[in-house]
């Protein structure tokens, strides 16, 4: 699955290019950025196999960020989307994978796809794992990569195709999905509540009844206190323990 993050300030613009990469097999969009210094943040935090990016934006236009990924270890194949034909030279110059001029022509798109699918499939395998475990993830600090100790993570939430870990004081954008941090964790006092929440078990101060067998996790957490946990898993949780 190709995953994309598209770039433009207009949300007609967002919403259409939206609808026309989500008819393609194998293309899946998973993040929006109106901003190109909030693309920059979303790349850094999130592998991205393609960016579709305007190039006329407010402040940092879309060459300038595109610039900036030069440095950028695996970086995304890039495609500009614009309503001008004169950047092109540029655009290529930055090694851009190719150059959309709007009105997108959904066939035209389907090329750009199955280019970006080639370069894909010509990378590098990634490397093979290694069989070491540490009690630490990293985590994503105001353009910083952070070792955070799993012990101080409070609970975990997905929200808009983007994963958070939550500390009794902090916030923090992950590289990774919920159900891979649900695997990571599993085994380090951490339970799925609820299909967007993975809470620590250690940081639960308090379970409250709510109606219809559910139940509310209250944790020691400044920003949020209360964890939800889904009817289905209710029962798990109750087994866990011991009530």
């Amino acid at each position: 699955m190709l995953k994309a993050l598209i770039v433009d300030d207009e949300a007609p613009a967002r919403a259409e290019l939206r609808y026309l990469l989500e008819g393609i097999d194998g293309v899946k969009v998973v993040g929006e950025a109106t901003s190109t210094e909030e693309a920059l943040e979303l790349v850094r935090a999130v592998p991205y196999d393609a960016i579709f990016i305007d190039i006329q934006m407010p402040g940092v236009t879309g060459l300038e960020a595109v610039a900036r990924l030069s440095d950028h270890p695996n970086p995304p194949a890039i495609v500009f989307v614009t309503a001008y034909s004169e950047y092109a030279v540029k655009a290529f110059e930055l090694d851009a994978i190719d150059y959309l001029v709007k009105p997108i022509d959904d066939d035209r798109l389907a090329l750009t796809i199955n280019k970006i699918a080639r370069q894909r499939n010509g990378r590098a395998p990634a490397p093979e794992p290694v069989d070491m475990e540490i009690e630490r993830i990293p985590v994503e600090s105001r353009g910083r990569t952070i070792l955070l100790p799993i012990g101080d993570i409070v609970f975990v939430n997905s929200k808009s195709d983007l994963v958070f870990a939550h500390t009794a004081q902090s916030t923090y954008l992950t590289r990774f999905t919920l159900k891979d941090l649900e695997a990571r964790l599993r085994n380090k006092g951490f339970f799925r509540t609820h299909r967007a929440y993975l809470v620590n078990l250690h940081h639960v101060e308090e379970i409250v009844p709510m109606w219809g067998q559910n139940y509310m996790l209250r944790v020691s957490c400044v920003k949020q206190n209360e964890v939800p946990v889904s009817r289905r898993r209710s029962q798990r949780l109750k087994s866990i323990l011991g009530m």
